[in-house]
């Protein structure tokens, strides 16, 4: 065992370094040998299973071999566990260490201390010359090692060499986020002093629920680094989520200079408009104005008014409520209502009924899941549900604020709240409501870890190290449209003309149109105006009267009639219908598919659904992500037109793929593949439970049983094919290969295929190869499809037995098929023929009569350099070398034409390769000689 041990009362510097060292040796472990600084510990509450920590006394002595200490030279420095350097069996003692002149007592192997501001740089330049990659964690906590010990690179000590190293570790993923958030700068005595002055006197006042802060400090000298003090004070005091500091030079001639100091963590509260309007200016975040010759009371008060009123008001639950809400009747049985909840997805149902004096109803009482199974499991599914309901509900208003409801969930531990204006039911706000708020309401910070991804496996030339960020990147903004005419800025004009006409088709038909999936997606994160979208999903869904299952064919009919040009196809099946262009003039190359909403049920998985009507909130509800689930509602938007009923736009700030509900995978398993194809093109990531629920249902085996039992699986076989066609002609495909492999999910084109050091070594090669030939090829050497060359390098991977089954059930073209089935044969002639040639000629004849595909599969797959680079040869030279005389030449030479020329043309280009003809010359001469 190797350990590597950080100082007692770590600091990020040492927890940096070891961080990046574990990465350095793959096995090892990290022990904090005594405690964490406070702002460490806190860290580490978060992120600790991002890095191998071991507990002290988890250790075994007689199991360790080897000991590295970072940022300590002293045995004193590392605790009780200075007695493992003491060790008989220890190998190695190896110091890192950026303190110089100290004295070690440490009997060291190998000691490396070098003149810079972090331990951690250290580290960084090893990992750099290692060429190896970093997860978005240890690149952050590594960043935040060196930001403490340089103060950010303001200390003295800091060097050229700390900061090309942040720039690496910022490469790699670094969370400035984070590190902004867990920075410390080193306070001078100076600051210090009168950061005790500023707590003391700090003043406060707090609007919806934020703090704001404010002091007012005066010194006779100028002081440095009051930045830092205004962080440290907002570190010190949590609650504060406004800072503002004034500082007053008093000068003997009266002529005082003023410095103001904000810092904000409310995204709304602007600083740098607000300091604008006083003379300064700076970030949304942090801004400063430096002044003078003014009245600072006034000039303070008016600051601190501007910053209130820019606070915004809590979230309520008139913002937070689901509305309007399923209800059942006192006397619904057991079983009726199990099979609602289950139906819908709730995890409860509010009862209602209508009293004899009144018409309208009111609510009787709640029901919650647990309530069901207990009066399943004792045989009472026949009972009507007001047996068991909770009949004492404690209800909130419509205004009712976001605290006052948390405080009510937590302190009764209520799971759901009705919410009544006037005695009457009106919406429900339930903890996923709540929890949603946090993670979607701009005026929060989320932070989540995602599980921890292994380093990428694609190093070397071509690669580029691709890897995939363990922790949530940061926060992007995103603003909904409040109306159609914000949406239609966004658009380009003839899609707005378009989706207008098709709106103008179901408003005279009754119906409600949405824009759904993919295109709000795009919308929502296009930063241009005039997006020109490439594909486009309408769904109709009834208000005045019912939208039947045929109303998308006859709303795309009726588009169809007023563009011409659009090839209509109607798919009967589901009952949809497409309008596709090619290349048009107006529209280029566009589809649009059109459908009224419906549910879908999936009979087996990786079934093709069966679907039936329903409402447009069953139909987002049946999509795969929350990003894709939203709508905008393109017909009689008087109210904000976009529906998003799951938190898609949340996950879009937070960069996210989550899933919508917990057997998407194993209903379609090509949700696998998409999610990993969402999350690389956008830059997003996995969502922790997604991604569980992904490896749940790998692991299941439940793929494998329904192919056994169900010849067609459509999701294993033709829809798995377009995603895999999808991914492996993306520019990111490697990194969505690496992901994929990560979460086990080969195993869905085959229960044994794993992305193996092996496959990675011919993935790496075969690149090259599709370099050359995309230069290359011709009429002897087609185009390669590059995407079907990956997927059969892929496929080659697993048992002989397996290729050709798997290449069937994939439905690849039959050359495709036929390859692979003799791949192994056409590998062992080659590889048994090729070393015994010691001509030239003999490798061209033998290597001939196979396709390009197959030499190149070959290649990739061979181990022996000699034999890959004589395929090389044949494909990139000897195959395209051509006889000096040609038919036109042995005809002249007297030759009579017939089946002879092919041996003489045969025998002359044998010759050609082996050297023995060189031009038309040796030519003439060899033919006389031989025949």
């Amino acid at each position: 065992m190797h350990l590597i041990l950080c100082h007692t009362t770590a600091d990020f510097d040492t927890l940096g370094a070891a961080v990046g060292l574990a990465r350095l040796l793959p096995g090892s472990r990290i022990v904090l040998t005594g405690g964490a600084h406070p702002t460490v510990r806190d860290f580490l509450a978060l992120y600790r299973d991002e890095y191998p920590l071991l507990e002290r006394r988890s250790v075994v002595p007689e199991a360790i071999r080897s000991v590295s200490l970072v940022d300590a030279q002293q045995r004193d420095r590392v605790g009780k566990a200075a007695e493992w350097l003491d060790l008989a069996d220890l190998r190695e003692i190896v110091v890192y260490d950026h303190h110089l002149g100290q004295v070690s007592d440490i009997p060291a192997t190998r000691v490396e201390i070098e003149p810079v501001g972090a331990t951690t740089t250290l580290i960084v330049e090893r990992l750099q010359r290692a060429n190896t990659a970093l997860t978005s964690a240890e690149a952050t906590v590594m960043a935040l090692g060196i930001h403490v010990d340089t103060g950010s690179l303001t200390f003295e000590m800091s060097t050229p060499r700390d900061a090309l190293a942040l720039g690496w570790l910022m490469q790699q993923g670094a969370d400035l986020a984070v590190v902004s958030e867990y920075v410390e700068p080193g306070l001078s005595p100076q600051l210090q002093a009168l950061l005790q002055v500023a707590l003391k006197e700090m003043q406060s006042a707090s609007v919806g629920g934020k703090k704001l802060g404010w002091v007012r400090l005066a010194t006779e000298k100028f002081v440095p680094g009051l930045s830092s003090l205004v962080s440290q004070i907002q570190n010190i005091d949590s609650e504060l989520d406004v800072v503002v500091l004034v500082h007053e030079v008093v000068a003997a001639d009266g002529d005082n200079r003023v410095t103001i100091i904000g810092r904000s963590q409310i995204p709304e509260v602007d600083l740098r408009e607000l300091f604008g309007a006083i003379g300064g200016g700076g970030h949304a975040g942090a801004a400063s104005a430096s002044l003078r010759g003014i009245d600072v009371k006034k000039t303070l008060d008016r600051l601190l008014a501007a910053i209130l009123a820019a606070i915004p008001q809590p979230l309520t639950a008139r913002d937070l409520m689901s509305a309007p809400i399923r209800t059942i009747r006192s006397d619904t049985t057991i079983a009726e209502a199990q099979r609602i909840l289950l139906r819908y997805g709730h995890s409860g149902l509010p009862i209602v009924d209508a009293p004899a004096d009144d018409r309208s109803d009111r609510l009787v009482g709640i029901i919650s899941r647990r309530d069901l199974d207990i009066a399943l499991h004792h045989g009472f599914s026949h009972a009507p549900v007001k047996g068991y309901m909770t009949n004492q509900v404690r209800t909130i208003a419509p205004d009712t604020t976001l605290p006052e409801i948390e405080d009510l969930m937590v302190t009764y531990d209520i799971g759901r709240l009705p919410v009544l204006a006037d005695g009457k039911l009106v919406g429900i706000v339930t903890r996923t409501d709540v929890l949603r708020s946090h993670l979607h309401h701009p005026h929060k910070t989320i932070k989540e870890t995602n599980s921890t991804l292994t380093p990428s496996p694609f190093q070397g030339e071509g690669w580029g190290g691709v890897k995939i960020s363990a922790t949530t990147p940061t926060t992007r903004k995103i603003s909904p449209p409040s109306n159609l005419h914000q949406l239609q800025t966004q658009l380009a004009p003839q899609q707005w003309e378009l989706l207008m006409k098709a709106a103008q088709f179901a408003e005279q038909w009754g119906w409600h149109l949405y824009l759904v999936g993919g295109a709000v997606r795009d919308l929502l994160l296009s930063e241009t105006g005039s997006l020109l979208i490439k594909d486009i999903d309408l769904v109709v869904d009834g208000f005045h009267q019912a939208a039947d299952v045929g109303a998308g064919v006859k709303l795309a009919t009726a588009l169809q009639e007023f563009y011409p040009a659009a090839r209509l196809d109607i798919h009967g099946a589901f009952q949809t219908a497409a309008l596709l262009w090619h290349e048009d003039p107006e529209f280029d190359s566009l589809g649009i598919d059109i459908a009224t909403a419906r549910t879908e049920f999936y009979p087996y998985p990786a079934a093709n659904p069966e679907v039936e009507a329903s409402s447009i909130r069953q139909d987002l509800y049946r999509r795969d992500f929350t990003i894709n689930a939203m709508a905008l509602r393109l017909t009689a938007a008087t109210t904000p037109p976009l529906l998003d009923f799951f938190g898609g736009v949340g996950d879009l700030q937070t960069q996210q793929i989550r899933v919508l509900h917990p057997n998407s995978f194993i209903e379609d398993p090509t949700r696998i593949f998409r999610g990993v194809r969402f999350a690389i093109r956008l830059g997003f990531h996995l969502e922790t439970q997604t991604t569980d629920y992904i490896r749940y249902a790998i692991n299941s085996g439940v793929y494998d049983r329904t192919a056994q039992a169900n010849p067609k699986t459509p999701a294993l076989q033709t829809r798995l094919k377009t995603e895999l066609k999808y991914l492996l002609q993306a520019p990111y495909w490697r990194s969505a290969l690496e992901l994929l492999s990560d979460l086990g999910a080969l195993q869905c084109i085959h229960s044994t295929l794993k992305l193996e050091p092996e496959l990675v070594r011919q993935l790496q090669l075969l690149e090259r190869c599709l370099q050359r030939f995309d230069v290359t090829h011709s009429q002897h050497q087609p185009q390669l499809i590059h995407w079907q060359l990956r997927l059969e390098t892929i496929i080659a991977a697993i048992a002989p037995q397996f290729r050709q089954p798997v290449a069937k059930n994939l439905q690849l073209p039959e050359d495709v098929i036929e390859r692979l089935a003799n791949l192994d044969r056409s590998q062992t002639q080659i590889l048994s023929s090729l070393p015994t040639f010691d001509r030239i000629s003999q490798v061209v004849q033998l290597l001939k009569q196979f396709d390009l595909s197959m030499l190149i599969l070959i290649a990739v797959r061979c181990r022996n350099r000699n034999i890959r680079r004589q395929i090389w040869r044949y494909l990139t030279v000897w195959a395209h070398i051509q006889p000096p005389l040609t038919g036109n030449d042995l005809r002249r030479l007297g030759y009579k034409p017939g089946p002879q020329y092919r041996q003489i043309l045969d025998n002359l280009l044998a010759a050609t390769l082996d050297g023995v003809v060189i031009d038309r010359d040796t030519a003439e001469a060899f033919i006389k000689r031989n025949n």
